[in-house]
C-alpha cells in the first residue's frame, strides 16, 4: 500500500485528517514535525529560534529521507515541506501527495489558539497567512490531489481522500 502524504499550510487539517485516515485504513500515522522534535530534542519553535528556518528545513529533508522506502504510512508534513523539490520528489516516489487547502480566515481561526506557530508570531498574522499562502500556492498545487477543507469535517475529508486514492 502506497503512503498517503498530507501537505498544505498550517491549520488546514493535516494532523486531524491524518489521524482519521490512519485509523480508517489501518495505516501508521507519522507526524513529520514530531519526528523532527524527537530527533532534535526540542520543539519546532525552539529549533526556529535557536537555529533558524533553513536548519529546520534541512532536518525536515533528513526526516523524509529516513522514511523513504517505507510503505503503509500516512505522513502529515509541515506546511513548508513543499518548498524543497527534493522533499516532494521523495514523497511522491513513495506515495500519493494530497494537498489540504483552507482560506486565510479559516487558517487564522484554526491556529489562533496556539503560540506554537513561529511563522505567525507577527503583528498581523492574517496578512502573514495571506502572503505565505500566495507564495506557496504554486508549490501546493503540484500535489497529486488538491482538497479544500473549509467547512468540512475531518471525517468528510478523510472519505474524500479514500475515494481519490482508491484505498479502503
Amino acid at each position: 500500500m502506497k503512503n498517503i502524504v498530507l501537505t498544505g499550510f498550517m491549520g488546514t487539517g493535516k494532523s486531524t485528517v491524518g489521524k482519521e485516515l490512519a485509523r480508517r485504513l489501518g495505516m501508521t500515522l507519522i507526524e513529520l514535525d514530531s519526528e523532527i522534535e524527537k530527533a532534535e530534542g526540542m520543539t519546532i519553535r525552539e529549533i526556529f529560534s535557536q537555529y533558524g528556518e533553513e536548519y529546520f528545513r534541512q532536518k525536515e529533508t533528513e526526516a523524509i529521507k529516513r522514511l523513504s522506502g517505507e510503505r503503509g504510512l500516512v505522513i502529515s508534513t509541515g506546511g513548508g515541506v513543499v518548498l524543497r523539490e527534493e522533499n516532494m520528489d521523495i514523497l511522491r516516489r513513495d506515495g500519493v501527495v494530497i494537498c489540504l487547502w483552507a482560506e486565510p480566515e479559516t487558517v487564522l481561526e484554526r491556529t489562533s489558539d496556539t503560540r506554537e506557530r513561529p511563522l505567525l508570531d507577527v503583528e498581523d498574522p492574517l496578512e502573514r497567512i495571506r502572503k505565505l499562502l500566495e507564495y506557496r500556492r504554486p508549490f501546493y498545487e503540484q500535489a497529486d490531489h488538491f482538497i479544500k477543507t473549509d467547512g468540512k469535517t475531518p471525517v468528510q475529508i478523510a472519505e474524500e481522500i479514500i475515494e481519490l486514492t482508491g484505498e479502503d
